[in-house]
């Protein structure tokens, strides 16, 4: 629901300093957010790069989301913040627009007699609470989403249209996990016997803490034994796979279609970017960052930034490097054979100059 906040209202709310420009009003009610280049005389609009700098002297916005050393550029009114990114975000919940639907259990939800539900919940059409399932106040589950059997879902948690929790899984307070996430479905466990797979039960579940944003499609598979942990404030995007047993801790984050096989340990405050790998049963150090397309294969002990992988150049070029990357072992025999040759060498004249 979108705030009708003045311009005064808004600074007030966002803990920022109001520069009104001339001939500005206080009073103005902002329409909505914007980028610097596209807002309109009605829209607030907000300056974090200086990438963007540039756009900020023909901005037509009523207002911008910027820090004091920019405010004398800025041909508009000015909301003098430290840091206007963390501003920007907080202005977006009060322009949001998604729907909240109102509390109660639709006509053609199917909820089980022994699942609690409290009041202030909202259980939409085609959803089913199931056996023993407990959803707490303000949460919202949205249409076809299942919560299993045994399943909690916290305070002021949303479910979106399509979500799945599986059997025996915890999700935390004010989580949102959007359409299609699958939450407790099986780890990827199978021993080999005989030349086929003999299916390993799992028997755990999955924690999930509070604050955690889950995106689209993304898979979070139950415990073997124990269960699969997501720490508080953990933000994780689309596509993203974490495997049974996994440990996220506080505030990570990671960016989608990357993949945490199983029994990882993943510190706080680390970070995946797109697309990044990390085998099973290794630690990352808590504070470390993982750059996009990165394969850790290995325990990381010490916070720092990491990378694997190739940047990417012409075909032409990364073709001929792709066969010089096949040719390195043979040369790197050669070089040590023809360090060898030089060592015999450099002792043979200093023989020779010995002698001399």
């Amino acid at each position: 629901m979108i705030e009708k906040l003045t311009l005064a209202q808004l600074a007030e709310q966002l803990g920022a300093e109001l520069r009104l420009a001339p001939g500005a009003d206080a009073d103005q009610v902002p329409s909505g957010l914007n980028t610097l280049q596209d807002a309109a005389p009605t829209e607030i609009t907000f300056l974090a790069s200086a990438n963007y700098r540039r756009f900020l002297v023909g901005t037509r916005a009523c207002a911008v989301l910027l820090q004091d050393g920019s405010a004398a550029e800025c041909p508009v009114t000015a909301l003098v913040v430290d840091n206007p990114y963390h501003a920007f975000a907080l202005a977006t919940a009060l322009y949001d627009r998604t729907p909240v639907p109102t509390a109660g259990v639709h006509p053609a939800a199917v909820v089980h007699p022994t699942a609690e539900v409290d009041g202030s919940a909202s259980i939409a059409a085609g959803a089913v609470v199931e056996a023993h399932a407990r959803v707490h106040a303000n949460a919202i589950i949205g249409t076809n989403c299942v919560v299993g059997e045994g399943s909690e879902i916290g305070s002021g948690t949303r479910l979106f249209a399509g979500a799945v929790v599986y059997h025996g899984c915890s999700i935390g307070r004010d989580c949102v996990i959007h359409s299609q996430a699958v939450i407790g479905a099986d780890g990827f466990g199978f021993a080999p016997y005989q030349r086929q797979w003999t299916k390993i039960h799992q028997l755990g579940g999955v924690e999930i803490g509070d604050d955690v944003e889950i995106g689209a499609c993304t898979c979070i598979d139950r415990g073997a034994l124990g269960n699969t942990v997501i720490g508080r404030g953990v933000k994780i995007d689309n596509q993203v796979q974490i495997a049974h047993n996994v440990q996220i801790g506080d505030y990570s984050a990671i960016a989608a279609c990357s993949a945490v096989a199983g029994s990882a340990v993943i510190g706080k405050h680390c970070t995946l970017a797109g697309g990044a790998g990390v085998v099973g049963h290794i630690t990352v150090a808590d504070g470390s960052h993982i750059t996009a397309r990165t394969l850790v294969t290995k325990s990381i002990d010490t916070a720092g930034s990491y990378s694997s992988g190739t940047p990417f150049s012409d075909s032409r070029s990364w073709r001929r490097n792709a066969v010089r990357y096949a040719q390195l072992d043979q040369m790197a025999r050669r070089l040590r054979d023809l360090e060898k040759q030089v060592d015999v060498i450099s002792a043979g004249s200093e023989d020779s100059g010995d002698n001399d």
